[in-house]
């Protein structure tokens, strides 16, 4: 019962998800430096800001879910701003509860215990993630114990190039701690872009079936 507590939690992440990237929203640019992505946002009730990072990568969607997802605990190898990534359970194939820290930076560490959920259909993979609650969640480690509204990544192969992966991320967090709001908006959409980087860097540092 308890793994398909969290499979069905992973699956209303996506369903919500879905809802905001099938309806129109008033999505209003963000101004993000050198940031190889467009990055957007919007507020929607029950979530706040939500920010929509989209770029296209050159590798092809199979290879991306594998480093987003399967390979997720290699994360901190090629992306500096996350120091530990573990998966803590496998409740189904598509579904993992993650314990994920960050670097050290100007606001401070943060660690998120998520539940991560992956869907495929024939135009796109979509992998999402919410906070999970467990009876016993890890220690903080020194940091913030902060929380995941909801992300989703969707890989989608570009029309005409299957060699090329046209990417969107929804993103909404609570940084919890001293973070005033207007910071924790400014700083996710660098979030946002600075993984994105990190990911070109990774991509072009491997090659890609």
């Amino acid at each position: 019962s308890t793994n398909l507590s969290y499979i069905h939690q992973g699956e209303r992440a996506l369903q919500q998800a879905l809802s905001i990237l099938q309806q129109p929203h008033c999505w209003q640019p963000e101004a993000v430096p050198n940031a190889g992505a467009t990055v957007s946002s919007t507020t929607l009730p029950g979530l706040g800001r939500v920010f929509r990072a989209e770029t296209v990568l050159e590798a092809p969607v199979g290879w991306l879910q594998d480093e987003l997802f399967e390979r997720l605990e290699e994360m901190p190898s090629w992306n500096p701003s996350l120091s530990h990534v573990e998966v803590l359970q496998r409740p189904g194939r598509d579904t993992l509860v993650t314990h994920e820290v960050t670097a050290a930076s100007p606001v401070g560490r943060r660690d998120f215990v998520c539940t991560r959920h992956r869907s495929r259909t024939r135009a796109a993979i979509y992998l999402v993630g919410t906070t999970a609650h467990l009876e016993q969640p890890p220690a903080p480690q020194g940091c913030v114990r902060a929380e995941t509204r909801l992300s989703c990544i969707v890989l989608q192969p570009l029309p005409g190039d299957q060699s090329c992966t046209r990417v969107t991320w929804l993103l909404s967090m609570d940084l919890k701690g001293w973070i005033p709001t207007s910071v924790t908006n400014h700083v996710l959409p660098q979030c946002q872009a600075e993984f994105i980087g990190h990911l070109r860097q990774h991509l072009s540092a491997n090659t890609c079936p």
